[in-house]
């Protein structure tokens, strides 16, 4: 049985363990992701691009993430940003949510490829999952009368602003797309602030 060799604790720079040589490969890869996706968006950006700021070859780069659809889905952060609600009235959250998805779409295409990439990749539909699960279940149990709905409201909520991003950022539908945001969140809010607060009456 083959073992890796010990770390030598008196020459850090010596070449670590299979193991650690592996996260520090796979971290090498991650950052060098982040920076290309930022830089040049998810369709430009390229596997050689990015093993080559890693500096490494582009064969491990798909030897550790299978393709750029999953490297995408490992490296993609996004922080939804959502505001504080705690002083917001309930009557205008809606209004406000609306607003504010259409602002974080409209400035950063990270989110519209990672929902292009998630309608085929497990991981990024996983990561897509934890994005809302994470943050926006967190703001709409703080108007929730009843807990125990709070994760379908945040579902249905979730169902409205992604079926909006995916129709004017991914599919660009030309009725979506063409919409001025204005527009839109008079459309969206109503059915937002029902979703929150409103009876399922």
């Amino acid at each position: 049985m083959n073992e890796a060799p010990p770390v030598d604790a008196e020459h850090p720079d010596a070449a670590p363990p299979r193991s650690r040589r592996s996260d520090v490969t796979r971290a090498a890869i991650l950052r060098a992701a982040r920076n290309r996706f930022a830089e040049d968006g998810y369709d430009r950006a390229t596997i050689r691009a990015i093993a080559a700021d890693a500096r490494i070859d582009p064969s491990m780069v798909m030897r550790y993430y299978g393709s750029k659809e999953g490297l995408f889905a490992a490296a993609a952060e996004f922080d939804l940003r959502l505001p504080d609600l705690s002083g917001v009235s309930p009557d205008t959250v809606g209004e406000l949510l609306v607003r504010h998805f259409l602002h974080r779409w409209e400035g950063d295409a990270t989110l519209a490829a990672l929902l292009r990439t998630a309608s085929t990749n497990p991981g990024a539909a996983e990561r897509m999952r934890g994005i809302f699960a994470d943050q926006l279940s967190t703001a709409v149990a703080r108007f929730a009368l009843d807990p125990t709905e709070a994760p379908r409201r945040a579902g249905l909520v979730a169902s409205q602003i992604l079926g909006l991003a995916l129709t004017r950022y991914v599919l660009r539908l030309p009725p979506m797309v063409d919409a001025d945001p204005a527009e839109l969140v008079a459309w969206v809010a109503p059915t937002i602030q029902r979703y929150l607060l409103g009876s399922r009456d």
